[in-house]
């Protein structure tokens, strides 16, 4: 797409920001009134019934639970198992809470290589690899930090990685209401690597479109060729 100049002169270009830019990295809104909005905020304890439900499959599949090495075991992964799953706490309101700022800029705004961890909801293994995603401001424009957030939020819950790109996507046209959305996910499946058909260099590939990325051909193009160079997975 072309970079038109605002009213005021200046030249819109796409800004593009890369995951692991130490710029994201901020601390304001740690929580609200309204909840947690972000996982760092959160304690991550152990709960009885997960416990005793962890230690029934220990002794199911032939092992001791009273053995010294699996002792702990039952409280470790009920821990565990809370921070794994703890993008359905998270806040949505809290998570984005004063970081929606309004700004003259309407070019593609870009944030590639979010590294994101989740469990299959099928077999509870996990998969992991990296998502990119872009939008374009129609007046307001999210703090920094917030895409990847939300990527995170998304991911600490039981997933498939499909539904997974497309609550990325439609999370953000609800918070900021953009001229257009684009997610794409790369991801490593535990579940085709360590069982099944045992393809460990599979991946797997899943994009959201909405708005301008999904009619236009050439704004969908450019958004593209900014994260084709991106590193794969692994």
């Amino acid at each position: 797409m072309s970079n038109p100049t605002s009213p005021n002169g200046n030249l819109h270009k796409p800004v593009i920001v890369d995951a692991n830019d130490p710029l994201i990295d901020d601390e304001s809104g740690f929580a609200t009134a309204l909840g947690i909005g972000k996982l760092e905020a959160m304690q991550f304890q152990s709960n009885p019934v997960i416990e005793q439900a962890m230690a029934t499959v220990l002794a199911e599949i032939g092992e001791d639970p009273q053995r010294e090495g699996l002792l702990k075991t039952p409280s470790r992964f009920a821990r565990m198992f809370s921070e794994l799953t703890a993008g359905y706490h998270v806040d949505p309101a809290a998570l984005i809470n004063d970081a929606v700022f309004n700004v003259d800029y309407d070019e593609m705004v870009v944030v590639r290589d979010i590294h994101f961890y989740s469990l299959c909801e099928h077999h509870l293994l996990p998969f992991y690899g990296r998502a990119h995603v872009a939008y374009l401001p129609q007046g307001k424009v999210l703090g920094l930090s917030k895409i990847p957030r939300i990527v995170e939020m998304f991911a600490r819950r039981l997933q498939v990685q499909e539904r997974m790109t497309v609550e990325i996507a439609d999370f953000i046209v609800e918070a900021i209401n953009p001229g257009g959305v684009a997610v794409v996910a790369e991801g490593v499946h535990m579940c085709s690597v360590m069982r099944g058909v045992r393809k460990e260099n599979a991946s797997m590939v899943t994009s959201a479109m909405r708005g301008d990325f999904r009619t236009d051909p050439k704004t969908r193009g450019e958004f593209l060729g900014f994260i084709k160079d991106a590193k794969r997975c692994g």
